[in-house]
């Protein structure tokens, strides 16, 4: 019997990952802190996992999602974002949960803007990208396509 490549699920947008290999989940504390905490979390869960996908990618989607949270979504509601991580058998997913109930909207940055590009971002190096709501506010996601031949990076 010949194994065949694992093909990708279509998952329809605004639904948590279906059934995980392998899954994560911390709270950060909403400062200016939780960006950093975060790249590293994902950083040593990619390498832990050995899951082969551009962990600078995931690293920097990753940033920009928690920035936001703190930033939008933890004003009025509280002081933490939740983290969440997962692997199954054909992409890692990143979710990021915080207080707010507002669904973020891609919109286009003027040039002379300092902010205002990170879901741009998100949208142009992601597989699929979305939000829902959730009980205590929302949660944005990413996915990134498993690439088989890549190996996950060494840490330093």
């Amino acid at each position: 019997m010949t194994q065949m490549a694992p093909t990708r699920p279509n998952r329809p947008t605004a639904v948590p990952l279906p059934v995980a290999r392998h899954a994560f989940r911390i709270p950060l504390l909403a400062d200016l802190t939780a960006a950093a905490s975060a790249r590293a979390v994902v950083e040593n869960v990619i390498r832990a996992w050995r899951v082969p996908v551009d962990a600078d990618v995931a690293i920097l989607l990753t940033s920009e999602l928690v920035t936001n949270a703190v930033t939008h979504g933890t004003k009025e509601t509280g002081e933490f974002v939740l983290l969440a991580v997962a692997c199954d058998a054909a992409v890692l997913r990143v979710d990021v949960h915080d207080g707010s109930g507002d669904l973020p909207v891609l919109d286009i940055a003027p040039a002379d803007a300092e902010t205002g590009r990170g879901l741009l971002l998100v949208t142009s190096l992601s597989a699929e990208w979305g939000s829902y709501a959730t009980s205590v506010g929302k949660a944005v996601y990413f996915t990134l396509e498993l690439q088989p031949g890549l190996t996950s990076r060494s840490v330093s």
